[in-house]
């Protein structure tokens, strides 16, 4: 038997190997996905970091659907965006304190907090190289190979005391950005056959910022870009302890294993398309709708098109309207409007608001038809979510979509620090360790030779 034969057979046995009658989890009352019958999360642990609300448990036990709400560290996230917005500046930094610290910082702490990310962004020769020495076309594996690295120049890396956990968080939030841009660099020049530029980051220059120097050059985007780019990085800084890669992170930290392991684990769950990849598919919806709708404007084509979508019959056949619904929001993603509203203005800026107005309309009979599909009555099941809007926003500050999914580690891996630091400092911390029923049947050992 030659290997190309065992490699059938094994890979055919996973036909009966994996196949659980469904109706076992309902009998044995498994949450599937760890969710609830009423589609809620299961509760698996308490946090003080984020809250993710889209909905509210009545009397009977039953939900009912509320605008959405997203708070960081119990502070409204339209509030702070609000409020960095009247004051005219930039605010991912500060919602980087504001995570780690359970507060906003006072002016003198917001200028340190500043000076020590943008002063810590750089690599080290060697971790440069490396990141050059590299051959791949996902970003997120390279980011991920390159997080595990940081742990060799770590000169204690292994220390969980809260001092340290800082300093390792501090240091992956810097240092994330240049990673993403040199890898970023490195696959534009072996396979888009383009000139490799290796920048280095200013050294007072918001992440913002220095992420749209380090990927185009100088004097390569605008005001807006830098503006929108940190908003964006803030609304996708975290998300509740619920969410596949910060419960990875969580579930991982709970072994007590070093922060590089714990945050690589998060980047490997986050890069599932499931998750972290959404807004790539909505931009290559988008660019379909684009070439089969001759009119922009025609609401029937439309609806036929994401009918056709909903029916498996359009784009990649998996019957998901990319962008629409969330496991959470219900009536609206808090998200998504922050992020449109800017969005509207940078459409203008760059000359898209036919494409913008394409995008709205869209959102608009996407809900419709979906509502309609699904026999939903209810106003309010299903929203548009923060991916519909953010990829556009990416393609228009003119970042490819190589680095769509990288930017969201970019912005959680202020979450993901946030998490693991509560995790490791629990006062009643346990190990997470879920139970999984076995429901195989038993089998006796057959001697070698008796068997076929």
């Amino acid at each position: 038997m030659n290997n190309n034969e065992i490699t059938k057979i094994l890979s055919e046995s996973i036909l009966f190997t994996s196949d659980i009658d469904k109706e076992l989890f309902t009998k044995m009352g498994v949450k599937r996905g760890l969710r609830n019958e009423n589609h809620s999360g299961v509760l698996a642990g308490l946090t003080r970091i984020g809250d993710v609300v889209g909905f509210e448990r009545q009397a009977d036990g039953s939900l009912k659907p509320i605008p959405g709400k997203l708070f960081y560290r119990g502070l409204d996230v339209e509030e702070l965006v609000a409020g960095v917005q009247n004051e005219n500046r930039l605010g991912f930094e500060e919602t980087i304190f504001l995570l780690l610290s359970g507060r906003l910082p006072n002016k003198t702490e917001l200028d340190a907090t500043q000076n020590l990310i943008a002063q810590t962004m750089p690599l080290n020769h060697k971790a440069t190289m490396n990141i050059l020495a590299l051959q791949g076309k996902n970003i997120m594996n390279i980011l991920a190979r390159s997080v595990l690295e940081l742990y060799v120049y770590d000169q204690d890396p292994d220390n969980i005391s809260r001092e340290n956990l800082i300093s390792q968080s501090i240091n992956l939030i810097a240092k994330f950005p240049t990673i993403i841009a040199y890898a970023y660099q490195v696959l534009r020049h072996d396979v888009k056959g383009r000139s490799l530029h290796v920048r280095l980051p200013y050294p007072h220059k918001s992440v913002a910022e220095n992420f749209l120097f380090m990927m185009k050059g100088h004097d390569k985007y605008t005001e807006l870009d830098i503006k929108i780019l940190d908003l964006a990085l803030i609304l996708h800084a975290e998300h509740g302890g619920g969410n596949n890669s910060t419960f990875s992170v969580r579930v991982t930290s709970s072994t007590e294993t070093d922060t590089y392991s714990a945050i690589a684990a998060g980047i490997g769950s986050l890069k599932g398309p499931l998750h972290g990849g959404a807004n790539v598919k909505v931009m290559g919806m988008l660019s379909d709708m684009k070439k089969k709708i001759t009119d922009w404007t025609d609401v029937s084509q439309v609806d036929a098109y994401l009918t056709k979508v909903l029916n498996k019959e359009e784009f990649d056949r998996t019957g998901l309207i990319y962008g629409i619904g969330h496991a959470v929001y219900t009536i609206s993603d808090p998200r998504t409007a922050l992020l449109k509203n800017m969005a509207k203005d940078l459409a203008k800026e760059k000359g898209r608001e036919d494409e913008f107005a394409f995008m709205e309309l869209i959102e608009e009979r996407a809900i419709e038809v979906f509502m309609d599909a699904k026999k939903r009555t209810a106003k309010g099941n299903v929203c548009v979510n923060v991916d519909f809007y953010s990829g556009f926003v990416y393609d228009a500050i003119g970042l490819p979509s190589e680095v769509y999914t990288p930017l969201f580690a970019m912005a959680r891996i202020v979450g993901w620090s946030a998490h693991r630091i509560e995790e490791m400092n629990f006062s009643s911390k346990r190990l997470i360790r879920p139970a999984y029923k076995n429901v195989r049947e038993i089998q006796d050992f057959v001697p070698l030779s008796e068997r076929k």
